[in-house]
C-alpha cells in the first residue's frame, strides 16, 4: 500500500487545443513534487502519476493510480501562475468523478492555488472528500496521519487548511502556517517523475528548437510582495509576501538536475526573481563558477531590474527575462495597480536588457477593467515598438482568487460557465468584459493582435538576425494554427 498518491490530470488538448500536439510547454509538476518530498521525508511512502507528461487518459490516469494501492489520493491543480490553477478544474474533477465510481471507498483531495481560492465552493461542486488550503504541507501530513489512526471525520476540524462536507455543512478550518524555513524543505522529488517527457516551451529554445528535452523548473523564492488586482497567485500564500530558499539549496539542486538529468533548459519559477540583487548575484556567482551553459528564464517586474544586474544574469545562462508590461496605457494600468512605472521607463528596461544580450517575452493584457479599442491599439503599438522575441497577448480574466474576481462577483458581470472558458486557448475561453467592450470584442481583438505581431516583417528580420531561418519557420508553423473561438 502507498500512503499517497500525487496526481495531475491530462487537460492539454482542452487547454491549447492544436497547439498542445508540439508547440506548447510540458512543464514539471514542482508543487506536487515539493509535496511528494515533504510527506516522504516525514516517514510516508509517496508515489506521482503525471498524466500530463506521459499524455494518459481518465481511465489510464485512473487506473495507474488504483494500481499503486493508496490510502489517500491528492489532485493537485497548482502552479503559481494565475493561468495554471483554475484551467485544471476540469481535468482534475474528470479524473475524481471517474475515479470515485471505481474506488468509492479511497479518499480522496484535492489541492493547489485554485482549491485555495475557492475551498468551499470546490468542497460543494466537486467529488471529493477533502480541499486543502494554502501550501498544504503540514495540511496533508496531518491528514494522514489522521487516515492512519482512523480518526473520525467529524474530528478533522482539528486539522489547519482543510476544508470538507460534514453532513449537510461544509467545514473550512483556519489556514495552516505557511513554512517559514525553505531551507527545512527537502530537495523536490524529481525522481518520481518521468523527466525525460517534460518539454520546454518553444521560444524559450528558438535558439535550438530541435532541442526543448530536456526540461525543468526550480524555486528560490515563494511568494510575491505585490498584489496586482488581475493575480491571484496570494491565495495559496495567505497574502503578499516573499520568502527565500537558500542559496547552497538552489545549487545543490540545480546539480542534481544537470548532473543526473542532464538539464540544460531550466525554468526558474519564482514570481519576482530579478528584484533581491543580493540573493540574485549569489545564484548568479555559483552558475558562472560551474559553466553547466544552462539556457535559463526568469520573470522580473520593470520597476524591479536594475541596469548593473544584467551583465552577470547573462553570463550566468538567463537568456530570457519576462516582464509585465501588461497594458499601454497608464490609465488602464493604474486601474489594476500596476502604475509604478510609464511607457519610458518600459522601453527604458527592454532596451537595457537586450543591450545585455537578454532577450524579453512582454507580457500583455487586453481587456483590464478600464481598456477600450483605443487603449488595448496603444497595447498593441507599444508590444510592436518593443519588438521583443516573444510577447504573450492574453486576455484579461477574473481569476478565482484575484480582485477582479471579487469585482466581478459585486458587479454580477458574466463570467465563464466552466473552468475551462479561463482558459486563454480554448474554444470556450470568455474574457471579462470591460467597461466599455464586449468579452467577444475583448477576444477577436486578442486574436487578431496575435496574428498582426508575428507575421510583422520587422519582429521576423529580427528573429532571423538572432535565431536564423529555422526559428522563423517555427514561428510561422505556430501562426498557421488558427485556434477555435465561440465567443466571436
Amino acid at each position: 500500500m502507498t500512503d499517497i498518491v500525487f496526481v495531475k490530470a491530462n487537460n492539454q488538448k482542452k487547454i491549447f487545443q492544436a497547439l498542445s500536439h508540439a508547440l506548447s510547454g510540458i512543464e514539471p509538476p514542482l508543487w506536487l513534487i515539493l509535496q511528494a518530498a515533504y510527506l516522504r521525508a516525514k516517514g510516508f511512502s509517496v508515489a506521482v502519476v503525471d498524466a500530463e507528461a506521459e499524455n494518459l487518459d481518465v481511465y489510464e490516469t485512473v487506473q495507474r493510480t488504483l494500481a499503486l494501492d493508496p490510502s489517500l489520493v491528492s489532485v493537485v491543480v497548482s502552479g503559481t501562475n494565475p493561468s495554471a490553477s483554475t484551467v485544471n478544474m476540469p481535468g482534475a474533477g474528470l479524473f475524481l468523478n471517474t475515479f470515485k465510481k471505481m474506488a468509492q471507498d479511497i479518499p480522496t483531495a484535492i489541492c493547489g492555488l485554485h482549491p485555495s481560492a475557492l475551498p468551499e465552493r470546490t468542497a460543494k461542486e466537486e467529488n471529493v472528500d477533502f480541499v486543502i488550503v494554502g501550501e498544504g504541507f503540514s495540511t496533508h501530513e496531518e491528514l494522514l496521519k489522521s487516515l492512519r489512526a482512523l480518526v473520525p471525520v467529524s474530528d478533522y476540524s482539528n486539522i489547519k487548511g482543510l476544508c470538507f462536507k460534514q453532513d449537510a455543512k461544509v467545514v473550512l478550518t483556519d489556514r495552516a502556517p505557511n513554512i517559514d524555513d525553505l531551507g527545512s524543505l527537502p530537495m523536490p522529488a524529481w525522481d518520481l517523475l518521468p523527466v525525460a517527457k517534460y518539454r520546454a516551451h518553444n521560444w524559450h529554445c528558438f535558439s535550438h528548437i530541435g532541442e526543448r528535452r530536456p526540461y525543468a523548473v526550480i524555486f528560490t523564492s515563494l511568494g510575491c510582495p505585490f498584489h496586482c488586482e488581475f493575480c491571484c497567485i496570494n491565495s495559496i500564500f495567505g497574502g503578499p509576501g516573499i520568502r527565500y530558499r537558500p542559496v547552497e539549496k538552489v545549487m545543490e539542486e540545480i546539480d542534481f538536475l544537470v548532473k543526473n538529468y542532464d538539464v540544460k533548459n531550466l525554468k526558474i519559477l519564482d514570481e519576482l526573481f530579478a528584484m533581491n540583487w543580493p540573493h540574485v548575484e549569489a545564484i548568479c556567482d555559483q552558475l558562472i563558477a560551474r559553466k553547466y551553459d544552462l539556457n535559463i528564464w526568469v520573470y522580473g517586474r520593470i520597476d524591479t531590474v536594475k541596469d548593473f544586474m544584467l551583465p552577470k544574469m547573462k553570463k550566468a545562462g538567463i537568456n530570457w527575462i519576462a516582464y509585465g508590461m501588461e497594458s499601454g496605457s497608464a490609465k488602464v494600468r493604474t486601474g489594476v495597480t500596476k502604475g509604478r512605472f510609464d511607457n519610458a521607463m518600459i522601453k527604458q528596461v527592454v532596451d537595457m536588457t537586450h543591450a545585455a544580450g537578454i532577450e524579453v517575452v512582454s507580457n500583455f493584457i487586453f481587456g483590464l477593467p478600464d481598456d477600450d479599442l483605443s487603449t488595448m491599439q496603444e497595447t498593441l503599438d507599444l508590444a510592436k515598438e518593443l519588438n521583443c522575441a516573444y510577447a504573450n497577448f492574453y486576455c484579461a480574466m477574473a481569476y478565482p482568487g484575484s480582485k477582479l474576481y471579487e469585482d466581478a462577483v459585486r458587479q454580477s458581470l458574466p463570467l465563464p460557465e466552466k473552468w475551462s472558458g479561463y482558459a486563454q486557448f480554448s474554444e470556450d475561453t470568455f474574457p471579462l468584459p470591460t467597461k466599455y467592450l464586449s468579452s467577444g470584442e475583448v477576444l477577436k481583438f486578442r486574436d487578431q493582435a496575435f496574428d498582426d505581431y508575428y507575421s510583422d516583417p520587422k519582429y521576423l528580420a529580427r528573429m532571423e538576425k538572432i535565431f536564423g531561418p529555422l526559428a522563423v519557420e517555427h514561428i510561422k508553423e505556430m501562426c498557421s494554427i488558427k485556434l477555435r473561438r465561440k465567443y466571436y
